[in-house]
């Protein structure tokens, strides 16, 4: 992994799933982010991730905290996901230039140009506070996420 605890968190501006520009620094002085870097849209291990997330949104997203997840998929294709699950949450598409976001986080597969498993969780100071890589077939445990965030 290319980042460390307590460095700054590499910013990002995206297009969600609705077209709408995210920012990650935007939410600077303001909350803390969960950044959650999934495979691909309707695979089945990213579809049971998101889905627990979604599931226990509001230990992920509210007024301390942000979810944002990031897929190399077309924004098309994360809308036409969230829609078909019933997600809250912005997906966001690190499309193009193809993997550039999660390429800056080391959770970019060259090979399969795609973002492996990464997790991240950035506090309102947009310092790194927390992070857990699996591989693509390596389901996260979220539970893992909220003992995380109940520390900053």
């Amino acid at each position: 992994m290319s980042l460390t605890i307590g460095q700054e968190a590499p910013d990002f501006t995206l297009k969600n799933q609705f077209g709408e520009d995210v920012t990650l620094s935007s939410f600077r002085g303001k909350k803390n982010v969960v950044i959650v870097f999934y495979p691909f849209a309707f695979s089945g291990i990213c579809t049971g991730e998101l889905c627990t997330l979604r599931d226990d949104l509001g230990a992920y997203q509210n007024e301390d905290t942000e979810l944002l997840a990031i897929s190399c998929d077309a924004m098309y294709s994360n809308k036409a996901f969230a829609e078909a699950e019933g997600y809250k949450f912005s997906l966001l598409a690190d499309f193009w230039p193809h993997g550039a976001v999660s390429t800056s986080y080391g959770v970019f597969n060259t090979d399969r140009g795609l973002a492996i498993r990464g997790t991240f969780i950035v506090d309102k100071e947009g310092k790194l506070r927390w992070q857990v890589v699996n591989g693509p077939g390596d389901a996260r445990v979220a539970e893992e996420y909220k003992a995380a965030l109940a520390t900053i």
